[in-house]
Parts: structure tokens; C-alpha cells; sequence
């Protein structure tokens, strides 16, 4: 899988406009000295969306769940409870356990979490998934091309949870299974105000994008009347 060749079918198929996705990967070395960030690590993907990659730990996370959704600690105690009966996102603790217990956290063996935009990147190797920032019109398209040759009816899901276990989680849970899935997410309120106001989160795990990499150009974001009417949306100035 060639990075410049899908940057430019990316390009060609979503317009200019269109941010490019982030590819996400562990690795024993950093590729960037990152400050803690404080709360939610979904602060410091501003950067990499700018062109700054980041490199993740247990030191540089301050948020004890994103500690345990990135694989990096074991679940605090007191998250359950949180969860419920603070941000009461569930209904009770054991919910929260339940969900947890579903999605099959587990420790990485590696160091670091990094984050990089594709054009950045060298190999597409290795790599847990491909984040997306999408507004609902970048997101018909991506959601159409993940169906395009898989008639699941989870061939597009959406787990609700935090923006880290949306993300990460369930991409490297995807990756272990070799599965077919691809995810929707940052429904989280607690997430919320870190990403644009019109913007949800896409991924699509490793597993599946090599697949999704070779059916781009046959799938309706090319030369389809439908969907340039949808192109010239989201490339005009009120798209954007």
C-alpha cells in the first residue's frame, strides 16, 4: 500500500477540504518529545491535525481512563463509579464494567502511543487504524465506502464510551479478531468540546483498511453523479 497513492485518490475523492486522517500506532520509541498533557489527551490531537506529531505514555497522559483505554495502566478503581454516578454515562458501575469487559482492554507491551498525519508518515505498517474527522458529509462518504463490499449490518459501528476507547480500543480489539468492522465515534460529551462543533470520529482499523484500500477507486466517491454533488458541498465556501 503506497501513502502518497491513497493521499491522492483521498484528495481526489473528498476535495481539499477535507482534513487527512491520522494514523495511530504503538512503537518502543517516540516520535515526538510530548509535554503531559492534562484531561483529555483529545487536547493535544489539535497538533497533530496541524501537522505535529505526538507520542503518547502513561506519563504524558493525565486522564486515568485514557491511561487504561490506551493500554497503559490497569482500570482505577474509582473510573465504574465515575462513570455512572458522576458523568453518569451509565446507569450503574456494573454497566460500565460490562461495556469494559466487551470491548477487551488490554496492556500493550510498547511505549508509546504515536500519533501522525498520513502525509507524514513513511509505511502504513504496523499501524492500529486511521482516524478520521469528519463532518456528516465526509462521513456519508466514508461510511458508503466501508459498505461498498461488505453487507454486515456492523460493517459501520458505534460503540457509545469515551473518545480513547472509541478510537483506540476498539481498533486494536478489531486488529487482534482480524475483523471487518469500521467504527463511528467522540458521541462522548465529555469529548465534545475538544473537536469541531460538526465533526464525529471515523476509523477504520488496520485489518479492514487493507481491504478498503483497494476498493476506494471502484466505490461511488468516484465518478459518481450523486456523490460529486456532495464533493462540491463539502469543497465550496459554506462546506467548508
Amino acid at each position: 500500500m503506497n501513502i502518497q497513492s491513497f493521499i491522492q485518490n483521498y484528495r481526489e475523492a473528498f476535495g481539499t477540504y477535507a482534513s487527512l486522517p491520522i494514523s495511530f500506532y504503538y512503537s518502543d520509541t517516540p516520535l515526538a518529545e510530548t509535554e503531559k498533557i492534562n484531561g483529555c489527551f483529545f487536547k493535544g490531537l489539535h497538533s497533530v491535525r496541524e501537522g505535529n506529531p505526538i507520542s503518547l505514555n502513561a506519563e504524558v497522559i493525565g486522564c486515568g481512563g485514557g491511561k487504561f483505554y490506551t493500554g497503559f495502566s490497569e482500570l482505577p478503581e474509582h473510573v465504574p463509579g465515575f462513570v455512572s454516578t458522576k458523568e453518569r454515562y451509565k446507569q450503574t458501575p456494573e454497566m460500565v464494567l460490562e461495556f469494559i469487559k466487551l470491548i477487551d482492554v488490554r496492556r500493550t507491551d510498547k511505549k508509546y502511543l504515536n500519533f501522525i498525519r498520513i502525509d507524514q508518515l513513511d509505511s502504513f505498517d504496523n499501524m492500529e487504524g486511521l482516524l478520521f474527522f469528519a463532518t456528516p458529509d465526509i462521513l456519508s462518504g466514508l461510511c458508503t465506502w466501508a459498505c461498498f463490499d461488505n453487507n454486515d449490518t456492523d460493517a459501520v459501528t458505534s460503540l457509545f464510551g469515551s473518545g480513547c476507547s472509541n478510537i483506540i480500543s476498539t481498533a486494536v480489539q478489531e486488529n487482534r479478531m482480524n475483523g471487518h468492522r469500521t467504527f463511528l465515534g467522540l458521541f462522548d460529551p465529555s469529548v465534545r468540546p475538544y473537536v469541531g462543533a460538526n465533526e464525529l470520529s471515523f476509523v477504520i482499523p488496520y485489518c479492514r483498511f487493507k481491504t478498503m484500500y483497494e476498493t476506494m477507486k471502484s466505490c461511488c466517491l468516484f465518478d459518481t453523479h450523486a456523490w460529486e454533488k456532495v464533493k462540491g458541498r463539502i469543497n465550496s465556501e459554506k462546506g467548508c
